[in-house]
C-alpha cells in the first residue's frame, strides 16, 4: 500500500504545468526566441491566465492573431527565467504577447477570448496550477485598453456568470520577457505530453466550442 501511495504522489507531482521537466525538454537547451521582425506591422496585447502553454494555444487559434509568444510579465525584476518565476521571487506571471491584426480583430474581442478561456474568479490559480505566477492579469498599454478591461470586468460581475467576483488584475504594461525556447509552441510540439492532453487541449476545445466564429479557418 505504501508503494502504491508513493507512486500516486510522484505521478501527481510530475503532472502539473509547474513541473515542466518532461523528457521533451532540457534546461540546458539554448534559448532561441521566435523571429518577430516580420511582425512589426501588427499590434501587441499582453495577458496572463495560468499556464502559458494553454494561453498561447487558445490565442493562436483565433482569427486575426498572427503570433503568440510565451513569456513573463508583471513582475518587479529587470529579467526573468522559468527558474526565477516559478519560485516566485520576481513577482512575474506566466504571460503571453499577442500579435494581432486590428483590421481583423480588435482589443475588445481579445478581451472576450481572454475571459472566456479561463476562470477569472480564482485567485492565483488556474486548474491544477497555483501560485502568483499563474494569476489572471491584463497588462494594458493605453488608457483605452484599461477602460475596456474594467468595462468587461464590470459586465461579467453584473451578469452573474460566476458566483464570485472577478479577481483579474489590471495593471500597466512595463516589460515582457520571452520564455525559454522550449516553452514556445509547446502544445504543437508536444501533443502527447500528459499535461497537454489532460489540461491544455480540453481548455482549448472548451473555448473553441464557445466561440466557433472567432476561430481561424482550417487549411
Amino acid at each position: 500500500m505504501r508503494l502504491f501511495l508513493l507512486s500516486v504522489v510522484l505521478m501527481s507531482l510530475s503532472f502539473y504545468c509547474s513541473s515542466k521537466n518532461s523528457k521533451e525538454i532540457t534546461q540546458n537547451e539554448t534559448v532561441q526566441y521566435k523571429e518577430i521582425q516580420h511582425l512589426a506591422k501588427y499590434k501587441k496585447a499582453y495577458f496572463a491566465s495560468g499556464c502559458f502553454w494553454c494561453v498561447e494555444s487558445v490565442f493562436e487559434s483565433v482569427n486575426g492573431v498572427k503570433e503568440v509568444i510565451s513569456g513573463y510579465a508583471g513582475g518587479n525584476e529587470s529579467s526573468a527565467s522559468y527558474k526565477k518565476v516559478s519560485t516566485g521571487v520576481t513577482e512575474h506571471a506566466e504571460a503571453v504577447e499577442v500579435y494581432y491584426d486590428p483590421e481583423i480583430i480588435d482589443y475588445k474581442t481579445l478581451l472576450v477570448v481572454f475571459f472566456d478561456s479561463h476562470d477569472p474568479t480564482t485567485l492565483n490559480r488556474q486548474g491544477p496550477d497555483y501560485g502568483r505566477q499563474y494569476r489572471s492579469m491584463i497588462l494594458y498599454q493605453t488608457e483605452e485598453e484599461k477602460k475596456l478591461a474594467f468595462a468587461k470586468i464590470a459586465e461579467i460581475n453584473e451578469s452573474g456568470q460566476y458566483k464570485d467576483k472577478v479577481v483579474t488584475e489590471v495593471v500597466p504594461f512595463s516589460a515582457f520577457y520571452p520564455a525559454e525556447e522550449y516553452h514556445q509552441d509547446y502544445k504543437k510540439r508536444n501533443p502527447n505530453n500528459s499535461y497537454v492532453k489532460s489540461i491544455s487541449i480540453p481548455r482549448l476545445k472548451k473555448f473553441q466550442s464557445k466561440h466557433p466564429v472567432l476561430l481561424k479557418k482550417e487549411k
